[in-house]
């Protein structure tokens, strides 16, 4: 009997497992009607987002409060969003990886520039509740009014960090121009996989003032760069309760630069660590740097 019971309940624990990580392949095609001040490279961007939030949406579902403005309807089972105010955290899954690249139709119309983008993907649903870490880039000050994602060349970027639970935190920055991924921390110098967070602490990565004093030798610090007028860098923030683990193949030989992979290995990599592994908050920043 004892034998039975432990056998039905490890298949009990497997379904529920199984069910809880269930990811899908999801697509949709968003309109974004941007204003003729915005450039066509952040209006691509907005409507590549919002495109990502919208195939979500079709496939998991929606979770709009009331103090939202969101008009959501739903007809031949998909929805359809007329007024956009979803945010990541209003649908009931998250994305994970992009298949193939985004398609877009741009036109202008009555002083708008139009982007239509459509996008396929990966994504994974979200069953239960999520950790409401808080990750925040500052620009050129480690205090929280330097919040910003609109950097100039010459600005230092800081990285601020917040858990109500303690946990393990990997930070990755995507450097869209040459579709390289840095890993940003752990620190270069510190050999572990993940850096080790406290439960209510306040962080604030890449700077040596705020650094523990044992802990500033090993700190790099970042002051980014722009060779267009404009680019855009993307910064994964990797969160979980338990140890996180990293993927091999990152370049170490450079001194004074952080590991780096492909994006295409770090894609690849990202993707399954997400589907194997439900306790992992995932969240991106995306930053412009202008000349």
């Amino acid at each position: 009997m004892m034998h039975r019971f432990i056998l039905f309940f490890i298949f009990v624990s497997t379904c529920i497992m199984s069910y809880s990580q269930r990811t899908a392949k999801v697509s949709a095609t968003y309109t974004y009607y941007a204003p003729e001040t915005m450039s066509v490279e952040e209006a691509k961007r907005i409507a590549l987002d919002r495109a990502k939030i919208q195939a979500i949406a079709d496939e998991f579902g929606t979770i709009v409060s009331q103090s939202t403005s969101t008009i959501v309807t739903n007809k031949n089972g998909r929805s359809d969003t007329q007024f956009f105010a979803l945010g990541g955290s209003d649908v009931k899954g998250e994305w994970i990886e992009t298949i193939g690249n985004p398609e877009y139709n741009m036109k202008f119309e009555s002083h708008f520039l139009v982007v239509e983008c459509s996008v396929k993907g990966i994504a994974r649903e979200i069953t239960s509740a999520k950790i409401e870490f808080v990750a925040k880039t500052l620009r050129n000050g480690t205090e929280l009014r330097f919040g910003d994602v609109n950097f100039r060349d010459g600005d230092d970027l800081y990285l601020y960090f917040l858990s109500p639970l303690k946990g393990y935190l990997a930070v990755y920055l995507l450097d869209e121009l040459s579709q390289t991924v840095y890993c940003v921390l752990p620190y270069k110098a510190q050999a572990f996989s993940a850096y080790p967070v406290v439960a209510d602490k306040e962080y604030v990565m890449f700077s040596r003032k705020e650094a523990e004093k044992s802990e500033r030798p090993m700190v790099d610090e970042y002051t980014l760069s722009c060779e267009n007028d404009k680019e855009f860098n993307t910064l994964y923030i990797l969160f979980s309760p338990s140890q996180i683990g990293r993927r091999n193949g990152f370049d170490d030989s450079i001194e004074d630069k952080p590991d780096n992979i492909s994006f295409k290995d770090f894609k690849s990599w990202l993707s399954k660590t997400l589907s194997k592994d439900n306790n992992i908050q995932f969240q991106e920043i995306n930053i412009l740097i202008s000349k």
